[in-house]
């Protein structure tokens, strides 16, 4: 299911051309939804799996977007549907895409029910278009709207987001690219951007906790794998994959089968003597890193958070007849215990250690000490067993079960970009995880034409 679109989102997001103006409906125009088309120093476009571009008018020589605030429902997994808060009917916000030396005009309107405002990471912009509320400008408040201009003297990985924390962990950042007046070299064939995103998610309540300090979906464009869109590129092409984080953790991204230089950070491009390689790059809160390589090796090459906790999805306290030591698991515990929400004494304090089973109010308190040896798992037999990668001796094991193998292939096959992939690929993709699918021509040109036919 696609993002559901508010008012704004569905009128800016059809392309119309109809903007709300100050007061007034402007005259219909030309809209561009690639913004860096009227540049001959441009690399080529910006592709942001799973998140649309903001598209814009040109009006007496700016570039005039309207950005709109508000709640959306999306998706992380097909059928797991969450509220958010997002731009234009999507979460991340849609990419703005710009030029070096272009004038801009974000017409800003909220339709959420509290104040907000709109800040322009890294971007060298005047105080009172700086968007933090109190200081440069007053809040725009529900309904309302400001108009932020400002022309750029830069390039390269910015982004936008609320100035309001809470705002910030309900989702509301986009990113913001602006394409140097001449093209850095070596020029790239292609050019991704991911954004880092992670969510505390309580069991039956799809609005994410705020509050919490510890996430059980991890998010890459606000999707999961293996819902993850894959990138596509050709054998021996220069790719560039730009991250950037808006969260509460860091975040080591790892690529498979190649070798890497990091090219830029949220400051900008790197002077080339100062790149450095690796296949591993850590993307620090409130940081953007670029980084370039060649497509050598054809293959599904994964790209993935490693952190372990990270690689996986819908993260829960333990409950199963896992090892620990001294008086055994406690019954009873509630559902703040589990997400690790910290009300007293330290995050390794015995409340909010492994719990068997949850509550709610009274029911939450500890009930009684449970012996770890308790439900030992029975040992899974026959063709299912051999499904979850489990023997069928398991049981008496210290420490089983630890991981599952859950193919969900039917859940994404009607992406094109998953063509020709190997069944139950998706078995081990999970949380924070993409892939860099690099192609024989024959397979990319089949894979091109899938997607024109949707």
């Amino acid at each position: 299911m696609k993002n559901r679109r508010g008012f704004f989102g569905q009128l800016l997001s059809a392309g119309t051309g109809f903007f709300l103006g100050p007061g007034v409906m402007a005259a219909q125009q030309h809209v561009h939804d690639m913004a860096a088309t009227d540049s001959p120093g441009s690399p080529g476009l910006i592709e942001t799996p799973d998140v649309p571009k903001l598209p814009f008018r040109l009006v007496e020589g700016v570039k005039e977007f309207h950005l709109v605030a508000e709640h959306v429902k999306t998706e992380f997994l097909p059928g797991k549907e969450v509220d958010v808060w997002g731009y234009n009917g999507s979460c991340p916000g849609p990419t703005i895409e710009v030029n070096e030396g272009d004038k801009v005009r974000v017409v800003f309107h909220n339709n959420l029910p509290e104040m907000t405002t709109v800040h322009w990471h890294g971007l060298e912009v005047p105080m009172a278009m700086d968007g933090v509320p109190g200081l440069g400008q007053d809040p725009v408040m529900p309904g309302g709207m400001f108009t932020y201009e400002f022309t750029l003297n830069q390039n390269g990985t910015y982004f936008y987001h609320s100035h309001f924390a809470m705002q910030e962990m309900m989702g509301m950042i986009g990113m913001f690219i602006i394409h140097p007046k001449t093209a850095h070299s070596p020029k790239v064939d292609r050019d991704f951007g991911i954004i880092l995103q992670e969510w505390a998610l309580l069991p039956n309540n799809s609005v994410p906790n705020t509050l919490a300090m510890e996430f059980n979906w991890i998010t890459l464009n606000g999707k999961a794998g293996p819902a993850t869109t894959p990138m596509l590129a050709k054998q021996g092409e220069r790719i560039r994959i730009r991250f950037v984080n808006l969260g509460m953790d860091h975040h080591p991204m790892h690529l498979h089968g190649h070798q890497f230089v990091v090219t830029g950070t949220e400051g900008g491009r790197i002077p080339q003597s100062a790149w450095y390689p690796g296949n591993t790059v850590l993307v620090g809160v409130a940081q953007a890193r670029d980084i370039e390589f060649e497509a050598k090796y054809i293959g599904d090459w994964m790209i993935h958070c490693h952190l372990p906790h990270h690689m996986m999805n819908q993260m829960v306290s333990m409950v199963g007849p896992m090892s620990h030591g001294g008086a055994g698991a406690p019954a009873g515990l509630g559902m703040e215990e589990g997400m690790g929400v910290v009300r007293q004494g330290n995050a390794l304090a015995a409340e909010l250690g492994p719990g068997l089973g949850r509550g709610l109010g009274m029911a939450a308190d500890r009930e009684r000490a449970t012996s770890t040896l308790a439900g030992q798992a029975a040992p899974q037999t026959g063709h299912e067993g051999h499904n979850m990668g489990q023997s069928e001796d398991a049981q008496g094991v210290p420490g089983f079960p630890q991981d599952m193998w859950m193919p969900m292939d039917e859940m994404v096959a009607d992406k094109p970009e998953v063509y020709g992939l190997p069944k139950n690929w998706t078995g081990a993709m999970m949380g924070m995880m993409t892939l860099l699918r690099v192609l024989p021509p024959a397979t990319y040109d089949k894979i091109m034409e899938l997607k024109k036919q949707m």
